[in-house]
């Protein structure tokens, strides 16, 4: 497995703060470079946390409020500076056409990125290829706002021993693992008579959202789920009215779901440690961790069958 990562570049919310810069998270995943909602100074938070704009092929922004995006223009033109070969695609509430245009084109500069634009109108499928699928769903924000869902298909981890039995060998098992069967001799032998199937594991993105269904479908049985906590359960009648979760909410979302870790961020200004909202969200999930800039966090171990079939 290649690696699996999740940079943190800012934890603010609304304006930044002096240890805090305004949103951005980088997601390494298998050889993928996904940048969710560069906020102000993201273009400086990559060179801090070693990330280079040629690492990114995919770009998603929740929605068009400054601290998710206002990060976007230095960042398309980094990519045009620094030629960036390949295409990225950039997913961004269709909604928003005319914000994301302006930042695009903020001021003059020769460009020469290939950005292929993907605007959202509705909940549904972004990518899909024989490895992952990457879904979004609308949240209950005051404007138009998605979360997105990152799932690694499911694979086969075929055992040597079955394989010799059924007399399976080289290229034979390569096929077994593409087509799911085999003819051998008369006999059809099927990839789940010798081989024990690996669940994908899943990335949960949620910010500036009220409680609502999509919360929930996002979040279920992810491996990281990363989730906004601007703010205590003492000001959940504020978090409402604007839009925002709690802590606690955090928490209880991700215990319910069945979440492994929980990452939260996008803290309110108004709280200068982490501390109260971490230990708020864990009350309710103990395996919840409080983001910080700068943080590299890897993904949770995933249990792999070993040959016998057993959980490691």
């Amino acid at each position: 497995m290649s690696e699996r990562k999740l940079i943190v570049l800012g934890t603010a919310s609304q304006v930044p703060a002096r240890d805090r810069n305004q949103n951005g998270y980088f997601l390494r995943f298998d050889g993928q470079g996904f940048l969710f909602d560069p906020g102000e100074g993201t273009q400086r938070q990559m060179i801090h946390s070693g990330v280079s704009v040629s690492e990114i092929t995919r770009i998603f922004i929740s929605h068009f409020h400054g601290d998710h995006c206002l990060g976007l223009a230095g960042i398309i033109q980094r990519i045009s500076l620094d030629r960036v070969p390949h295409a990225i695609e950039i997913h961004y509430p269709a909604s928003g056409q005319m914000y994301y245009e302006n930042l695009r084109d903020a001021c003059s500069y020769h460009r020469t990125a290939h950005l292929v634009e993907r605007p959202i109108f509705q909940d549904g499928t972004l990518h899909e290829d024989d490895l992952i699928q990457i879904e979004a769903k609308r949240l209950d924000h005051d404007i138009d706002t998605y979360g997105f869902r990152v799932r690694e298909k499911d694979s086969w981890t075929l055992n040597p021993q079955r394989l010799r039995e059924a007399g399976i060998s080289g290229e034979a098992a390569g096929r077994l693992k593409k087509e799911g069967s085999l003819s051998v001799g008369e006999q059809i032998v099927c990839i789940e008579d010798v081989g024990s199937k690996m669940p994908g594991q899943i990335f949960a993105y949620v910010m500036d959202t009220r409680l609502c269904p999509a919360v929930y479908e996002l979040a279920s049985g992810a491996d990281m789920l990363l989730m906004e906590a601007t703010f205590l359960s003492s000001l959940e009648d504020k978090s409402r009215e604007y839009g925002h979760l709690t802590a606690a909410q955090a928490g209880a979302v991700a215990r319910d779901c069945g979440v492994k870790l929980l990452v939260i961020s996008h803290y309110s200004q108004r709280y200068l440690s982490s501390d109260p909202l971490v230990q708020e969200a864990a009350r309710f999930h103990p395996e919840t961790r409080a983001a910080g800039d700068g943080d590299h966090i890897d993904f949770p171990r995933r249990k792999r069958p070993d040959l016998a079939g057993r959980d490691l």
